[in-house]
């Protein structure tokens, strides 16, 4: 039987899945941060926990269940109270004829098992006991949880108490609202709703007849709730009471921040007010502290990106810059890359608009242009600080292009960001900022222009027909591609996929994101055309030589490896 982390271990070892060595080093980080392996093993990423699912499955002699994508019964549910199975991390999910199938996150909590025995035994059947992973439970608990049916038991308790509060209008009868039970649960209910269903962004729009929820899932919005015009304001009200901004000023922007616990996970809310003539917008921007960083492998990029990005970041000094609109992924990378260079001998300082994640053993500072405190100004402070490595969040203004320029002449490894279409541009435009072409091609040693495009979900994948004249684009851009790319690809018979939409993607056919990028390594042939001025024309003609291919072409190939999708290629990239 298992009952100890000492014997997961063993077994881990014993099955190849981790050697001795990184046992006795999860040990020990163990005792220090009084944290189990098991914890520690899953949160550093040294096994995922599927495999310790499997372990523990064999340990203690009972059998797995995937409740992922898996449609569970209400009558099943409701055999087990919501805040019974929240409590104790299990789930019923079949039952058949006289038995129950019940799943445990940890099948050796006995109050769990007392607590299902008792249940069992009220309803007259006969428990059946099953392990999962913890991200399976999490997906069946949703089923507990529908959004409307939530919704609408809030409300219940909140008309008469709105009704009260537009007759009297004062800001202290409002107060009271927004404090109360039922309004609290309705922010806690769209917010929980988000999470669970892997949001990065909530908004919250008034119209003129209602109040619309919508969420930001894999990039897309889409709206999930339709809300009574009379709850706006207490919603609204509620949340700008938790981010600590003024709740009686309506008449202009106002930023905030909310730290939440949510089903015993840290979640950090971005919070960002807009007036509007219906009334004000709220959008919350969801940033999951207990999130580690990922890898770069894991954010997607093909193997080739990532052995260049390992070679430039072994550089002692030199700028290296990424590119993108908003949300294309950009700050994700840039903190991947400085776990990547975050150790014991480098001190590491962030300049940032806003943090929003905190790494451990990296001096993160905030911006705040309202006290004067700018990304310039910053930065010359920074470099007072003895780092090796600064991270500037975004490059925009003449002076704060200066002074990185400057910063990485002088010995330091710089990490930025910059607004612009593609990697190329990325060069005249830091030259019209003010960079001095001279001291430029100096510095720059990499720049990656990255977008996000939504995978195609595995459960549902099936092959898609293309339209003849949209083939004929697609082999004119893989036609360009150079050789060391397209070994594998018979451009006679070009197969592409699609997602037809199933219960573990909720119809849509994509699930999650995966990074398309393309990257200039500065040679010094391109160092010599920047001296001169950059021209684009110039630096292309150069850029065939280091196999560079585009972000289109990029993501073209991951459509035919069946990562993505056509139309996804499309909204992403410039093939049209």
């Amino acid at each position: 039987m298992y009952k100890n982390q000492e014997q997961l271990l063993d077994a881990l070892v014993a099955e190849n899945i981790i050697d001795k060595a990184a046992a006795d080093d999860v040990r020990m980080r163990a005792l220090e941060k009084r944290e189990t392996p098991e914890v520690l093993l899953v949160k550093n990423r040294i096994v995922n926990e599927n495999q310790i699912v499997s372990i523990k499955s064999k340990l203690l002699n009972i059998p797995i269940a995937d409740l992922n994508g898996k449609e569970i019964p209400k009558k099943v549910l409701n055999l087990v109270p919501r805040e019974v199975a929240e409590n104790y991390e299990m789930v019923p999910f079949e039952r058949t004829g006289n038995e129950l199938h019940v799943g445990l996150v940890d099948p050796q909590n006995f109050k769990a098992i007392e607590a299902v025995e008792f249940l069992s035994q009220k309803a007259n059947i006969k428990a059946r006991y099953f392990i999962i992973s913890s991200a399976s439970f999490h997906e069946a608990l949703r089923q507990y949880r529908m959004l409307n049916e939530e919704a609408r038991e809030a409300l219940a308790n909140i008309d008469t108490e709105v009704a009260v509060t537009k007759e009297a209008g004062s800001l202290k009868d409002m107060e009271e609202v927004i404090k109360s039970a039922p309004v609290s649960k309705m922010v806690l209910v769209i917010v929980r709703h988000a999470i669970d269903g892997r949001a990065s962004d909530i908004h919250i729009e008034p119209t003129t007849s209602d109040t619309k929820v919508r969420y930001r899932i894999d990039g897309i919005l889409r709206t999930s709730l339709v809300l009574p015009k009379y709850i706006h304001s207490a919603i609204v009200g509620r949340i700008k009471v938790l981010a600590n901004l003024k709740l009686d000023e309506t008449r202009k922007p106002q930023d905030g921040r909310i730290r939440l616990s949510v089903e015993g996970r840290d979640i950090d809310f971005r919070v960002s007010t807009l007036p509007l003539f219906e009334g004000e917008k709220v959008v919350l921007r969801i940033l999951d502290s207990d999130t580690s960083i990922p890898r770069l492998s894991e954010l997607g990029f093909n193997k080739r990106y990532i052995a260049a990005i390992d070679e430039i970041i072994k550089k002692p000094y030199g700028l290296l810059l990424l590119t993108g609109p908003t949300g294309s992924g950009k700050t994700t990378t840039l903190y991947t890359i400085l776990t990547m260079l975050n150790q014991e001998g480098v001190n590491i300082v962030t300049l940032e608009d806003p943090i929003e994640y905190y790494i451990g053993g990296v001096n993160q500072s905030q911006v705040n242009p309202e006290i004067g405190y700018s990304f310039a100004d910053g930065l010359r402070s920074i470099l007072r600080q003895d780092p090796n490595v600064v991270m500037v969040g975004e490059i925009r203004d003449k002076e704060t292009t200066e002074l990185v320029i400057h910063a990485s002449l002088t010995g330091h490894m710089m990490l930025s960001t910059l607004h612009t279409n593609n990697s190329v541009g990325a060069i005249p435009r830091l030259i019209d900022l003010g960079a001095e072409p001279f001291l430029l091609s100096s510095v720059l040693n990499m720049v990656m222009a990255q977008r996000l495009a939504r995978k195609i979900c595995p459960d549902c994948k099936a092959e898609a027909e293309i339209p003849p004249s949209m083939l004929d684009r697609i082999r004119e851009q893989l036609s360009t591609i150079p050789e060391s790319y397209m070994k594998e690809v018979d451009m006679k018979n070009l197969k592409f996929w699609r997602g037809k939409g199933c219960a573990h993607c909720g119809n849509l056919g994509y699930r999650g994101r995966t990074a398309v990028a393309e990257v200039i390594i500065v040679t010094p042939e391109l160092r010599e055309i920047i001296n001169s001025g950059g021209k684009v024309t110039d630096m292309m003609k150069a850029l065939v030589k280091q196999d560079f291919i585009t972000l289109t072409q990029d993501c073209l190939l991951r459509a035919l490896e069946g990562e993505t999708t056509i139309d996804e290629v499309i909204r992403v990239s410039s093939l049209n």
